[in-house]
């Protein structure tokens, strides 16, 4: 009960690809599937039965006050108790709630059956992204923020889609049950998207399950609603629901593309691709908490702009990486970047902002590593 009440109160001010997911404020969205609109339904008539309930009770309470004032030498009457009366206000309730009860435990146990899925999509929760990775079909990614860091601070003005855009939307397909399987890498994350009446926690060491089916192509966005540190505002959802050929052709692109990355480990790599590499992992995923110039924000996160202890030890650098720090803000980015990624992020990291180490570290030194 406690999921569908989450789901139930789970519209806030949330903005699909042509229509306000909530245009007035003071409602929950219609939503874009056949189980979101169940939940809508139910929403209102239990809302209706509320609002019934409440007239004909307040109704009677307004009547009889005014109707049997003192003031007009009304007194009242001496009784104990009436079993008639007593059974009538324990029967009424009674059957409104079964009777509630009901159409609720059926939408409950369609939000509870994730079963005859035709897409498996891995989330998981990272201090302050995403992680998609649909199973069996070799393609994962992170999403991140992509609303300009100088309209955060106010040097910008903010755009249409303040907060509520990403660098990698996750694409699927229209008329296809998607199962979504959720944990985290770090602290506990809530994936919601209130047009999919989808609100799940993203809980580190638990798998968690929900599906969806979009009936309707477009853009629906959404954002994490748990609160994860101090990025959380910054952990937006955006998700593209397109034609199942279109699906087809994305997923196979992206297939190309793993294929391509992975072909690229064994390569040579040159110090300038290298640092091209890096400075868009760097960006995506280190300067929130780092900064874009390096600077930092000690002490939770150190300087990496002319940090001596990084550049006198490549092996810890590289350690820290992969493996991350226990006890501190570090995560491990073993499972969350590529072979090609880490050598990238590290040889930037300490090429950038004056470092001019020289160093250059290949993918295929990266990926012996984690094997």
């Amino acid at each position: 009960m406690r999921t569908l009440l989450v789901r139930l109160a789970g519209g806030l001010t949330l903005v699909g690809s042509s229509q306000v997911a909530l245009a007035s404020g003071w409602n929950m969205p219609v939503g874009v599937t056949d189980l979101s609109r169940e939940i809508y339904n139910l929403h209102m008539a239990i809302f209706w039965i509320c609002v019934v309930i409440g007239v004909i009770v307040f109704g009677v309470m307004f009547y009889s006050l005014f109707r049997y004032r003192h003031s007009k030498g009304a007194k009242a009457a001496n009784f104990h108790e009436n079993t008639t009366v007593e059974i009538i206000w324990t029967a009424i309730p009674l059957l409104i709630l079964v009777g509630m009860a009901i159409p609720a435990t059926a939408t409950l146990k369609k939000i509870y059956d994730p079963s005859d899925a035709e897409l498996d999509v891995l989330v998981t929760g990272q201090q302050w992204r995403w992680r998609y990775e649909y199973l069996g079909e070799d393609v994962a990614f992170n999403s991140n923020l992509a609303t300009p860091r100088a309209q955060i601070r106010g040097d910008e003005e903010r755009g249409e889609h303040y907060l509520l855009e990403v660098d990698e939307p996750l694409v699927l397909p229209i008329n296809r049950k998607v199962r979504f399987l959720f944990t985290s890498d770090d602290v506990i994350h809530a994936w919601w998207v209130p047009d999919f009446a989808v609100k799940q926690d993203t809980v580190p060491g638990f798998i968690t399950e929900n599906w969806v089916r979009i009936n309707e192509p477009g853009i629906y966005r959404g954002q994490c609603a748990e609160l994860c540190g101090v990025d959380h505002a910054f952990m937006p959802i955006v998700v593209h629901a397109v034609e199942e050929e279109e699906f087809d052709a994305w997923l196979a692109e992206r297939q190309e593309m793993a294929a391509e990355e992975a072909m690229g480990i064994d390569r040579e790599w040159e110090l300038d691709e290298l640092m091209e590499r890096g400075e868009g992992v760097y960006g995506s995923i280190c300067a929130s908490c780092h900064q874009v110039e390096g600077e930092g924000s000690p002490p939770a996160f150190p300087a990496l702009a002319g940090n001596e202890q990084m550049l006198a030890d490549l092996e810890w650098h590289k350690d820290v990486i992969i493996n991350g720090v226990s006890g501190t803000a570090m995560p491990s980015f073993r499972t969350t970047l590529n072979p090609v990624e880490l050598a990238a992020v590290i040889t930037y990291t300490r090429n950038a902002w004056g470092n001019d180490s020289g160093d250059v570290v290949q993918p295929a030194e990266i990926a012996e590593r984690l094997e």
